[in-house]
């Protein structure tokens, strides 16, 4: 496949790159400057925030992966950048899958969204709205073919198993009450979902086997 990945040099993005060099697909990194990317990964500076960028660097892939996280402080950004990786896509009929946030997954049990329990974090609530609005954008959407994946309550750097579970809207959690799964392992899910698609214009999550 001919993947095109946005915010290729962050934490996830490039765990994401790894994971499809590994595979044997074809990377195009999509950074905002220049940067150093394992050989063989062709590297173009683009917006994700421009719908025209978009479109134009989308075009002549299979898939591109929305990998990009705003700066503290700027996460107001996140939905706008979701709705011109959206418009983007449609204009190029290629498939988006959209790496996304924990905070509107339902907690077992809890009758809540993870954002809204008494033990989220004060610090976090921003980019919890802004993922929100984020999925709200997707799932609000006509054109475009999206997928969204949103990680456990804890996606942290660690190693690759290649094993994790699946599901749907609801926090994934082990026998001791822990959501977490490692970068690698979720580009794996990434990767996964890229070439056998299972949740078209849909929101999974994932979370540590």
């Amino acid at each position: 496949m001919r993947i095109a990945v946005f915010g290729a040099s962050g934490a996830v993005g490039s765990r994401v790159v790894a994971e499809a060099v590994a595979r044997g697909h074809e990377v195009t990194a999509v950074v905002r400057r220049a940067v150093v990317m394992p050989e063989g990964v062709r590297v173009s500076i683009g917006d994700a925030g421009s719908a025209d960028d978009v479109e134009k660097i989308s075009a002549g892939h299979d898939l591109v992966i929305a990998a990009t996280r705003p700066a503290v402080g700027r996460e107001s950004e996140l939905p706008v950048v979701a709705a011109a990786m959206l418009d983007g896509v449609a204009r190029s009929g290629v498939r988006l899958l959209v790496v996304g946030g924990a905070a509107t997954l339902s907690v077992p049990g809890a009758g809540a969204l993870l954002h809204e329990t008494p033990e989220f974090p004060a610090e976090l609530a921003a980019i919890a709205q802004a993922c929100a609005e984020q999925l709200a954008a997707c799932r609000a959407d006509a054109e475009a073919d999206w997928t969204y994946l949103s990680p456990p309550a804890e996606l942290i750097p660690g190693e690759r198993t290649g094993s994790y579970r699946v599901g749907a809207d609801e926090l994934l959690v082990d026998v001791d009450g822990v959501s977490t799964i490692s970068m690698e392992d979720f580009a794996v899910a990434l990767l996964d979902e890229a070439e056998r698609p299972v949740h078209r214009r849909a929101r999974f999550t994932v979370a540590a086997s």
